[in-house]
């Protein structure tokens, strides 16, 4: 069986290469290809990637190519994770935002319609080249972002073999297990709501519902990513929220927050992505690999502690190590082959995925792209319905769908008035001079990158 990455060269590739090559044996994957359009990239951070993939498992066909045909032909699963423009456009997508007022976040803000015009029309392409060249039966799993707007954006085109894919959702109960002190297996979570915008609203461990719990337990705001939130607001609410929830629950003090610092998160990857490849560029990669891990690990951390840290002024406080031949956390490589999985084994389960609505949550329709806990089968992906969802999180849930619908035909259609709809009506821009200003800086900020559709 083939697995395809498309984004090979990002410099969490070797994430990727450490869960796929644990697991490729138990999932009768025999090869594994990287491909990137950066040659530089891929031999940095390809070259890492493959350099634990023959540390864990040598029996493992694994290839860099910056061919695609070649990436995809005869593949039977393809993750996607790139980054069109690379990080200095981020930066200037959260700073247009900015500069009018509003959150300049690239998933949750209004930057994420900047993002989604350059990630859109690319991962079309590549998608058309997947229903040419690999196999019939293909399921590709998208991790770029805003995997909101992408994941509806590629459905409404017509590429049904898609699938949204965030490791937030999962983490968060990884850190729940770590807080019990149990497998991760043992935690699970029925979830509901959109790409960045869901609800927990349940956690079972040991046939019980934990929640309640984890809402009192004082060291679940120290060393869970519950650390974004006051106890106030999730004893308000009822439930455990997406860290991302943070930028509408405390919209004001984001934004704050990020203005005192003086740097956006998008400024704070490109200085490390930007120090990190120049380093490793003057660097060995396969005959000195110890000391090129030792120089990742430095500057990757960084990445790590800083994760939120601008929006919220809270630091995560669990020293960054990757350790090669410990237990796989799995991150969204993870999510992937928890699908593969299920599907090839012909094993009943569930998982979180970004998949049709199909009647779960009340008053989105059935093609909405949701986030939600999903029985998974080789007949395809159910989520769990949703009978009694709280109303306060229902109407943020239709609110941002609306948005993210509006996005998804802006930009397949280059359609200006939709982008002015969609930032609109969007809960963290709200307002329609601010959307025309944005819509109107987007579209030449990506003018180069978007593609005429009818």
């Amino acid at each position: 069986m083939k697995l395809t990455v498309i984004g090979g060269g990002g410099v969490r590739s070797m994430f990727l290469a450490k869960s796929i090559a644990q697991r490729a044996q138990a999932l009768h994957i025999t090869e594994l290809v990287f491909m990137d359009t950066d040659p530089e990239k891929l031999r940095i951070y390809g070259g890492m990637a493959a350099h634990v993939s023959r540390l864990l498992n040598p029996d493992l066909s694994f290839r860099l190519t910056t061919n695609a045909i070649d990436a995809i032909r005869d593949a039977n699963y393809i993750i996607t994770t790139i980054r069109v423009g690379g990080d200095h456009m981020r930066v200037r997508d959260e700073r247009i935002a900015l500069a009018q007022g509003v959150l300049g976040q690239e998933t949750t803000g209004a930057a994420g319609l900047s993002f989604a015009m350059r990630s859109v029309p690319a991962l079309a392409q590549y998608c058309e080249l997947i229903r040419q060249y690999s196999k019939p039966s293909v399921k590709v799993f998208n991790f770029t972002n805003p995997a909101g707007v992408v994941s509806q954006a590629l459905r409404d085109l017509g590429y049904d073999f898609t699938y949204g894919i965030c490791d937030a959702p999962s983490g968060m109960l990884h850190q729940f297990a770590d807080l019990y002190g149990c497998a991760p297996e043992a935690v699970t979570g029925e979830c509901y709501g959109l790409n960045h915008l869901s609800f927990f609203r349940q956690i079972m461990l040991d046939g019980r519902d934990i929640v309640p719990e984890l809402i009192e337990r004082s060291d679940a705001y120290q060393h869970t990513d519950m650390r974004f939130f006051g106890q106030d607001l999730l004893r308000h609410m009822g439930c455990i929220l997406n860290e991302y929830l943070y930028y509408y629950f405390y919209r004001e003090q984001a934004v704050a927050n990020i203005l005192h610092a003086g740097v956006t998160r998008g400024e704070t990857i490109e200085r490390i992505n930007r120090g990190m490849t120049a380093e490793l560029s003057k660097m060995d990669i396969e005959n000195d690999f110890e000391n090129c891990l030792k120089c990742y690990e430095s500057w990757y951390g960084q990445r790590e502690n800083a994760y939120m840290a601008n929006e919220t002024g809270i630091k995560r406080d669990t020293p960054w190590h990757f350790d090669i031949y410990d237990g796989d956390a799995g991150g969204y490589a993870g999510v992937a082959l928890r699908f593969i999985e299920l599907v090839e084994t012909n094993t009943p389960g569930s998982m979180i995925l970004c998949v049709p609505n199909q009647g779960a949550i009340p008053g989105l329709a059935d093609t909405d792209i949701i986030e939600s806990t999903c029985d998974i089968s080789r007949e395809g992906c159910r989520p769990h319905a949703v009978p009694d969802p709280d109303p306060r999180a229902l109407e943020i849930i239709h609110r941002v769908k609306c948005y993210e619908r509006l996005a998804a035909q802006a930009i397949i259609h280059r359609d200006k008035k939709a982008a002015i709809d969609c930032l609109m009506l969007h809960p963290l821009v709200n307002s329609y001079s601010i959307a025309c200003n944005l819509a109107d800086a987007y579209f030449e900020l990506n003018a180069p990158y978007m593609t005429e559709r009818g």
